[in-house]
């Protein structure tokens, strides 16, 4: 029990002494700070409970052999695919789940995830369309051609909407492997007008096309120990789980269009002019970007349309997915980048049509290098030999390679919001390589395991690119709006992809505004940088869940997070701190010390009200002999009455004089006359727990500020007290000033009337040496105060 009195020692650093004081604590305690103990899985020889990969721990692979035929023509893309499927997991597969994403754009394959409409309050002719009952096929999708295994041997499959099934003739059994082939074809989309992450676009002022080549092959779907086949229908929402494997790609095109993807160009020196060639090889070495393409070299490409074909090779080893591009269109530049953690050499490269030129030619190169280097430095050293960004009006991530945007207006120049909002898009889809393309997270399931983690690092990574870049995500105060809106509007982070209403906020912003929260106010950075990084560290090239992000967060840094986690990510209360009230006390110095006398009546000693079965044996039982039995006086002080001994005096009571302080000292009286105690009421209106932070203002024009720990919501999560001394006159108190919590209501964040003090609180000495521990021991030690003798 700790003594109320105010000590004379409380002359802190801050120049203020705080008391917490706890209204009704028992009535008032939800669940906020317990753990998540049965919310998250069990722990099991594959995933430990510290969130690291266990001792079991396994994943299947796969490798592809891929060609492909573009006919621009046709706007055909033809397809034929060696894949190699290995069987790391302890069980036997009797069939194999592969993706066919580009059914989504087909009218009659899609996953037929309908989606209500309402009448419009304005449409576009051309978007315009008669409702078709039956729907007719719009003629996209995957048209499969012939399946195969290794010998050329039929193999039976059945599609499912966006999904394919391949029975194998054999059981898969553990640490085999299983080859077979596929030859396909689909029609490309034209992404602007039909959506969509790949398809062409189509530039009428010069009549060619850009094509983004994705999800354009069929894919193995993630065979995993918390899933089993993560097969779940591509509604066009939630992205991608893929096994990682080696790639070995050959791409037909046109003679004049240029080429790059996922991996390294194997046959450059084939492909390209003998200057393209030269150029190429100076910038492995360049420190700043060379166009390897010139701009020059793109327009004259524009209007000589070629009727040859080159072939493309490109290869890639240890990634999840494979994506190209090609176009005549394009300008091509690049430069060295070396990773400062691991020394890895890496070409930073970008590719972008002539509407681009004055944009990506500044900018966009080196926000690739900044990126991959900002991210190695938060995550882990980027291990891949290539990061591209290619300008397509969009903004997608893949293994070494994305798209994003950024067009300049006819005459060249760009506003700062268009250079901003290109600088971000590609900051943050070049930093998708880290999530999830390598530390590779199931976004069909959860989409904020990658877009949010990796909105996060965006937003550090935009901080040192520019100190004033206007971060749209991140900042605390950027989530406000969001976490304002009615509670049938909001759905738990921890929400499937498919179904969450505001996708943008709950995937993206509200995890990262979450993650810098932790870095900047519950963790400090130093503590949360480590536990972040040993995360990356742990599941590089690994299939993280949700529980090893937590436990790997709260294992690595000695802080019990999981009241965060439970708030924040599976809850949508909002924080809404409020100062409800600020009373005022000056210290009386004059008061007497009072002794305090503590009476222990023993007529009745404390007992059990029942007698259970095992005391009525312990006492029948010859061969138990009770301490008290070998001690007298105790037997006298407490067990005479329930031993039926001589009867205990009614009247006799043992008392306990306490006396703890004495006056203070005239001496002293000069230091503490100046004393004012401010106790602030607060409650916790929003319902989600966060620090409080308070700035206070004095009247000579000095400022304090104090940091309590969320934790002091722990035994009420609705209403704390906290009690500060100052030797100062306290003029205002700011609750959250640097809006670091996501406090949706700042508008009770204040306290600028200080009232007068309107009562007195006591001030003495504490007394020291024996008769102080004297006085404590008594409190503690009631039998012997009474009078025993030890």
């Amino acid at each position: 029990m700790k003594f109320k009195s105010l000590l004379l020692s409380f002359f802190l650093p801050l120049g203020m002494f705080a008391q917490d004081v706890q209204n009704n604590p028992s009535s008032n305690h939800g669940n906020k700070f317990e753990q998540l103990g049965t919310m998250l899985p069990t722990p099991n020889m594959y995933r430990t409970a510290s969130g690291a990969p266990g001792q079991g721990y396994w994943q299947n692979g796969a490798d592809y052999e891929i060609s492909a035929f573009l006919d621009e023509d046709k706007r055909n893309l033809k397809g034929s695919e060696t894949v190699t499927y290995y069987n790391n997991s302890p069980d036997d597969l009797e069939y194999l789940w592969l993706q066919l994403d580009e059914n989504q754009q087909s009218s009659v394959k899609n996953a037929g995830y309908d989606g209500e409409s309402t009448l419009p309050r304005q449409s576009f002719s051309d978007r315009l369309r008669i409702t078709e009952l039956p729907k007719k096929d719009n003629g996209y999708g995957v048209n499969l051609e012939k399946v195969t295994d290794a010998s050329g041997n039929p193999l039976k499959y059945v599609v499912n909407k966006t999904m394919m099934r391949i029975d194998l003739p054999k059981i898969l059994k553990k640490g085999e492997k299983f080859i077979f082939k596929i030859d396909w074809n689909y029609n490309i989309p034209n992404r602007i007008a039909m959506g969509g992450r790949g398809g062409y676009e189509n530039f009428p002022e010069d009549g060619n096309d850009l094509y983004t080549i994705t999800q354009w092959y069929p894919r193995m779907c993630v065979y995993s120990d918390f899933k089993g086949w993560q097969n779940n229908q591509f509604t066009g929402r939630g992205e991608f789980a893929l096994a990682f494997g080696n790639f070995k790609v050959t791409m037909n095109v046109p003679a004049d269009h240029i080429v790059t993807g996922t991996g390294v160009g194997k046959n450059y020196e084939q492909v390209l002019s003998p200057a393209q060639f030269s150029r190429w090889k100076q910038a492995q070495n360049s420190a700043e970007p060379l166009e390897i393409v010139t701009l020059d070299e793109a327009k004259k490409a524009e209007k000589n349309k070629s009727k040859q074909r080159k072939t493309w090779i490109f290869e890639a080893e240890n990634v999840r997915d494979f994506a190209w591009t090609s176009s005549r269109k394009f300008i091509w530049d690049a430069m060295k980048v070396t990773i400062p953690e691991n020394g890895n050499q890496v070409m930073a490269m970008s590719l972008y049509p002539k509407e681009a030129y004055n944009l990506y030619r500044k900018f966009s190169t080196k926000a690739v290098a900044h990126t991959i280097k900002t991210y190695s430095e938060f995550t882990i050293p980027y291990p891949y030999p290539v990061a591209q960004s290619i300008e397509a009006a969009n903004g997608m991530e893949y293994p070494m390679i994305c798209f994003n945007y950024g067009r300049t207006e006819k005459d060249g120049t760009y506003s700062e919001g268009i250079k901003n909002g290109m600088i971000g898009v590609i900051i943050h889809e070049v930093g998708h390589n880290f999530f999830p393309m390598i530390i590779n997270s199931d976004e069909r399931q959860w989409s904020w395991m990658d877009e949010g983690l990796n909105t996060f690092v965006e937003y550090l990574t935009e901080e040192k690119w520019d100190n004033k870049f206007p971060s749209r995500r991140g900042p605390a105060h950027t989530i406000v709006d969001y976490m304002k809106l009615p509670k049938d509007q909001l759905e738990p982070i921890m929400t499937n992809s498919e179904n969450i209403n505001q996708f943008g906020p709950n995937a993206y912003s509200k995890p990262a505004t979450g993650l810098n929260i932790l870095r900047e106010t519950i963790m400090g950075r130093e503590l949360f940088d480590k536990a972040f990084k040993t995360y990356a560290k742990r599941w590089a090239f690994k299939h993280p869940e949700p529980a090893d992000f937590f436990r790997t967060m709260n294992d690595a840094s000695a802080e019990n997070l999981d009241w965060f986690w439970r708030g924040w990510f599976y809850g949508i209360n909002p924080v809404d701190i409020s100062i409800d009230k600020v009373t005022v006390a000056g210290p009386d110095l004059e008061a007497v010390p009072r002794s305090q006398d503590i009476t222990y009546n023993v007529e009745k000693p404390l007992q059990n009200s029942f007698e259970d079965i095992s005391k009525i044996r312990n006492r029948e039982d010859k061969n138990i002999t009770f301490y008290t039995d070998k001690d007298k006086e105790t037997q006298d002080f407490y067990w005479r009455y329930d031993r039926g001994m001589e009867k205990v005096d009614n009247d006799k009571k043992y008392a306990v004089k306490i006396e703890n302080t004495e006056k203070v000292p005239e001496k002293d009286k000069a230091k503490l006359q100046n004393i004012t105690a401010y106790q602030i009421d607060f409650s916790n209106k929003g319902g989600l727990v966060m620090p409080i932070i308070l700035e206070f203002t004095f009247e000579d024009g000095s400022k304090l500020v104090d940091k309590s720990s969320a934790q002091i919501w722990r035994k009420n999560e609705q209403k704390v007290s906290k009690t500060y001394y100052f030797d100062k006159k306290l003029k205002s108190i700011q609750l959250d000033p640097m809006k670091e919590t996501a406090d949706i209501d700042t508008s009770n964040n204040f306290w600028g009337e200080i009232p007068v003090p309107s009562s007195k609180f006591q001030v003495f000495k504490q007394k020291t040496g024996d008769a102080a521990r004297g006085a404590a021991q008594e409190r503690v030690n009631p039998m012997q105060a009474a009078g025993k003798k030890n």
